[in-house]
């Protein structure tokens, strides 16, 4: 295949993309793949200094890419989360990556509803 032709096809300018858990392991490469392809990128992670020095990493490489601090496990955090992405990207995601877990140890017979909101 030439390499100009897979350039190409894998080309996501114009693309916005919510990568959470975005500064470690496989959540940090996804951020930059998709940097590096032309979409977008926001990003968020529960340690600001670490959010931080990603986000200088990546505008050194002037990958397209903005983060904010955020524990998703709350709920409260979740919501202002996506209003910012919501602002940022006018609306419009392309893409979504949930790269974060959490874990809690109980029986299954004893989730509530609020565990998962």
């Amino acid at each position: 295949m030439d390499c100009s032709k897979r350039g190409e096809r894998w080309s996501l300018a114009g693309a916005t993309a919510l990568v959470t858990g975005g500064t470690k392991g496989i959540g940090h490469a996804i951020v930059e793949e998709l940097a590096v392809l032309g979409a977008t990128v926001h990003t968020c992670a529960r340690n600001e200094v670490d959010l931080q020095n990603c986000l200088s990493k990546w505008e050194k490489m002037n990958l397209k890419v903005t983060g904010s601090a955020c524990d998703v496990s709350s709920r409260c955090e979740r919501e202002k989360l996506m209003e910012r992405v919501q602002s940022i990207f006018k609306g419009k995601l392309s893409i979504l990556v949930n790269n974060v877990g959490t874990g809690q140890s109980k029986p299954t017979t004893e989730y509530t509803a609020e565990d998962y909101s």
